[in-house]
């Protein structure tokens, strides 16, 4: 079975619920038939550790599923139509009853079968797209003059399967454990669907402009950069890296402080690099609608519309986001606040107040012009800034 070029359809609204009825498997063009080359069955059969036994009809009757469901499952984890085409293994027929032993078992209904199917075909197609096309590209260049990729290509699989196979175990279950933490230390069971989150958009500025005059390979240098040194400060100051656009990245956080210093730490590192352009961010704080990885609703669209609106090298927060900051103690209501609490604290200091201390907080906000943003009224953004050291 071949996989097809199925991609993410996550952006501000939720995709489509999976189609119950699939098109009949008769009436697809049977184009995607699998390959006969005998190196890439070789490899085909050491990755699934079998051979190929069954068309589509038997591996779904062996193992004990409708052909309709089958072919839903299968559509869903984005693997090509391949006809009857007997190119089926083992492995095809035991996912094929584990699913749907889950939806027997009253585990899961057939459409989250489904979505299941879908959010793992989805990401592992990306991965595997990825591992084939930077690393192990790469490493398959000929060690020696007169060797032929195809001569190193098998063992090196041979050797890298079993450890890449662990890890990617390792690392989706210490991802599961944490996202499921973070579940249930939600308030109640309705915020355990919707969630209130700091979401935030990070965007290149004049990214457009660069496409015109970079080669393609210094482009395609910068934004593994962009993305690289993004998913890092995201991720090491306790935020979450949702998805990259290329030239922008949708990060989230679970508390409106973490979300701020992510957001001045990522134009604070664009600066230090004279190859970057400049950055703009924007950030939203409220209830989220969190789905197959991505996250959406009104909160989703207006860190996108503040993005939009943001000067270069500055990060402009909804009200909010700033009411959040100034709850937790992270920012003041206002400099005059500030200034005031400075003052009263400075003349107890001078009356002999031990105790006496002038609070600390992290970040600045400075109220913007209010404005029209399309589809969501009339907003009046905030311009966070960092105030001393953090």
């Amino acid at each position: 079975m071949t996989v097809d070029d199925t991609t993410s359809g996550a952006g501000t609204q939720p995709p489509s619920e999976p189609s119950v009825h699939a098109t009949p498997h008769h009436e697809v063009d049977h184009t995607a038939e699998p390959t006969d080359d005998p190196l890439a069955i070789r490899l085909e059969q050491l990755i699934l550790g079998a051979d190929r036994r069954y068309t589509p009809f038997q591996a779904a009757r062996t193992a004990g599923v409708s052909m309709d469901l089958a072919s839903r499952f299968w559509r869903a984890m984005g693997f090509a139509d391949i006809g009857q085409a007997k190119a089926l293994t083992e492995a095809d027929v035991l996912a094929l009853r584990r699913l749907a032993g889950l939806v027997e078992a009253g585990l899961l209904s057939e459409p989250m079968a489904i979505q299941v199917a879908r959010s793992t075909g989805q990401t592992t197609a990306r991965l595997a797209e990825w591992q084939i096309d930077s690393f192990l590209e790469g490493l398959t260049e000929p060690p020696e003059p007169g060797m032929t990729r195809t001569e190193v290509t098998y063992p090196l699989v041979e050797l890298l399967l079993p450890e890449l196979q662990e890890f990617l175990v390792y690392v989706w279950r210490r991802q599961l454990a944490a996202a499921t933490g973070r579940v249930v230390q939600a308030a109640d069971d309705e915020e355990m669907v919707d969630r209130r989150l700091a979401v935030g958009f990070a965007d290149l500025v004049g990214f457009t402009r660069l496409t015109r005059r970079l080669e393609e390979e210094e482009l395609g240098e910068l934004v593994e950069a962009f993305e690289t040194t993004s998913a890092d400060l995201v991720a090491a100051h306790g935020g979450r890296l949702i998805k990259t656009l290329g030239d922008e990245v949708l990060f989230a956080a679970d508390d409106a402080g973490t979300a701020a210093e992510i957001a001045l730490r990522l134009i604070e590192a664009m600066n230090q690099d004279e190859i970057m352009p400049a950055l703009r961010v924007g950030i939203a704080f409220g209830t989220v609608t969190t789905r197959m990885g991505d996250v959406f609703g009104t909160t989703v669209n207006l860190a996108s519309r503040l993005t939009s609106i943001a000067p270069k090298d500055a990060v402009l927060v909804d009200g909010a986001f700033a009411e959040e900051l100034t709850r937790t103690g992270d920012a003041p209501a206002s400099e005059a606040q500030a200034a005031e609490e400075a003052a009263m604290a400075e003349k107890e200091r001078q009356e002999g107040v031990e105790s006496a201390a002038v609070p600390k907080y992290r970040y600045g906000l400075q109220p913007m012009w209010q404005r029209p943003v399309r589809g969501l009224g009339v907003v009046e953004p905030w311009l966070l800034a960092r105030r001393g050291t953090s």
